[in-house]
């Protein structure tokens, strides 16, 4: 790595910004692709919300309410515009990813799919972008149908064109992959895609949170990401997707809020995106939600990808340089895009991960969510490290003085 890059993260002027980290100013936090830390300012924003506008939105005509729904609509715009969309309309509010991905599999699974129709993923997808499609496909009678990476993680253009033919409905995979890093061609399988009449469904979770996603380029029809990955509160979820698609699915959840009409045997829906919103959101991570965004975009985005890009690359660097460190996945760093998945010699990953707790290091270890890829690839688990803007060099070195000594542990000075 150059003298530059290193010196662009030797400093760190991002960590006063997070309370936690504030307050553990030893820990090594390295896995923010589980989920992030929270800038002061969110929390602050959630804390605000209960204290000047705590009423539930759309639910009342007094002041306070009608406040919290005009707070709500404005954070859908922010995240519209925050992935390249241009109706906030568009924004569904869930949960999380995966809750995102099972609405999008059984209301648009059930409305699409039928005996022989053929759903296309990836083999590297997290489970919940796999699991709804698995149970989809079996209440329906559609297959499942994998695409897989070459030795680098990479989906090329002739496995593309193979399996995602004729009998492809819905095409859904994850835009960067959770283990690997690697970002998928999801623009080129988008356009597979409509040439065979298919529909596509992003898992943005991993991408989102760490670069420019504007969902016009990618040219998918629907995009779910987690906002707790990106510095937002835990329990919010997005789900984007184009307004015909929307408002061709039928709801997941059902009960207050998202009816227009109810009589004693038969219900209308509410429009999109309400139609998809039953029951009380979380209001006030919604608009924290909208906090860091605004702190992300203060603090330039472009600025964080290049921070993040640099961190990663010394990750990479570090880690192929130790002894008896195993790197999973491509051999060059900048494709990897937050993580770096590895093992450590014939030691297993939980006990790797505990050790460096010792030592305040955090990383995580296991299947990640991803078992189908790890068998694929002939492993059971692994550890990950990932990093996020608000990491620096002294992070990761703490990381591989930390796994040396694990080492140290295990087999002593050998």
């Amino acid at each position: 790595m150059t003298d530059d890059l290193l010196a662009s993260i030797e400093e760190n002027p991002y960590k006063a910004d997070f309370p936690l980290l504030v307050r553990n100013p030893g820990l090594a936090f390295l896995d923010s692709a589980a989920t992030a830390q929270r800038p002061a300012a969110v929390l602050d924003a959630q804390r605000e919300f209960y204290e000047i506008m705590n009423a539930n939105p759309l639910r009342g005509l007094y002041r306070l309410s009608v406040e919290a729904t005009a707070a709500i609509d404005a954070v859908r715009r922010q995240v519209a515009a925050y992935i390249g969309a241009t109706d906030g309309n568009e924004v569904v509010f869930c949960r999380n990813t995966s809750e995102a991905l099972n609405l999008v599999a059984w209301s648009l699974g059930r409305t699409v799919l039928g005996p022989g129709d053929e759903v296309v993923i990836s083999i590297m997808e997290h489970h919940s972008n796999l699991i709804p499609w698995q149970q989809v496909c079996a209440a329906t009678g559609a297959h499942l149908v994998y695409l897989r990476p070459d030795a680098e993680g990479v989906i090329g253009q002739d496995e593309i064109d193979e399996k995602i033919g004729e009998q492809a409905k819905i095409v859904s995979v994850t835009h960067v992959s959770n283990v690997l890093g690697v970002t998928n061609p999801v623009a080129a399988i988008a356009e597979r895609a409509h040439q065979m009449g298919a529909l596509v469904v992003v898992d943005g979770a991993q991408s989102v949170p760490h670069l420019r996603v504007d969902v016009r380029e990618l040219g998918c029809d629907l995009l779910a990401f987690s906002p707790h990955k990106m510095g937002g509160p835990l329990g919010v979820g997005v789900l984007w997707g184009r307004a015909e698609v929307l408002d061709a699915m039928p709801p997941f959840l059902t009960g207050g809020e998202m009816i227009d009409a109810v009589t004693e045997t038969d219900a209308t829906w509410s429009p999109v995106p309400q139609k998809f919103e039953a029951g009380t959101q979380d209001a006030a991570g919604i608009y924290a939600l909208g906090a860091a965004l605004a702190y992300l975009e203060g603090l330039g985005r472009d600025a964080i990808e290049k921070r993040e890009r640099a961190l990663t690359r010394y990750l990479h660097e570090r880690l192929a340089a130790t002894p008896h460190v195993d790197v999973i996945g491509p051999a060059d760093p900048a494709a990897h895009i937050g993580v770096v998945s590895f093992n450590l010699g014939d030691i297993h990953p939980h006990d790797v991960a505990s050790i460096l707790d010792m030592s305040d290091v955090a990383i995580r270890a296991g299947h990640h969510c991803a078992q189908p890829l790890l068998t694929w690839m002939g492993i059971q688990s692994c550890c990950r490290a990932s990093v996020a803007f608000y990491n620096d060099k002294q992070d990761i070195d703490r990381l591989i003085e930390g796994l040396e000594g694990v080492w140290r542990v295990f087999h002593g000075s050998e």
